[in-house]
């Protein structure tokens, strides 16, 4: 039986006591659904906007998507089907849901803040 594996970054992301935490699940089967959660402190949701990236064995950064300050998400052409990015800015957190997970999505997943509030 085959298994869609990924890790997630534990070790937080800090800059001047700002923190940002993943959590979810490390295994899940191929078609199931992968929900992660990146908890966030020292800086608001409403001020900046949050990106998911993810990395395969043996290759490069991948972008999988962003949710910005007002809310608007953006997503890889390639995985906007099946990707919903949400967020809760009271409980400083933001969420991952990707769908019909496959082998190849098998990589280590980070939440990222972005340098600046501004798409560029």
């Amino acid at each position: 039986m085959d298994f869609v594996l990924f890790f997630l970054a534990f070790y937080p992301l800090s800059v001047i006591s700002q923190t940002i935490q993943e959590s979810g699940s490390g295994l899940v089967r191929p078609s199931q659904q992968l929900s992660l959660t990146c908890t966030v402190s020292g800086f608001e949701l409403t001020s900046y906007h949050v990106s998911w990236i993810r990395q395969a064995p043996g290759k490069g950064l991948e972008w999988i998507g962003e949710i910005q300050s007002g809310g608007s998400t953006y997503y890889a052409n390639s995985l906007k089907s099946r990707t919903t990015t949400t967020k809760d800015n009271f409980k400083k957190q933001v969420y991952l849901q990707m769908t019909n997970m496959q082998t190849a999505d098998t990589g280590v997943y980070y939440c990222a803040r972005r340098h600046s509030n501004k798409r560029s």
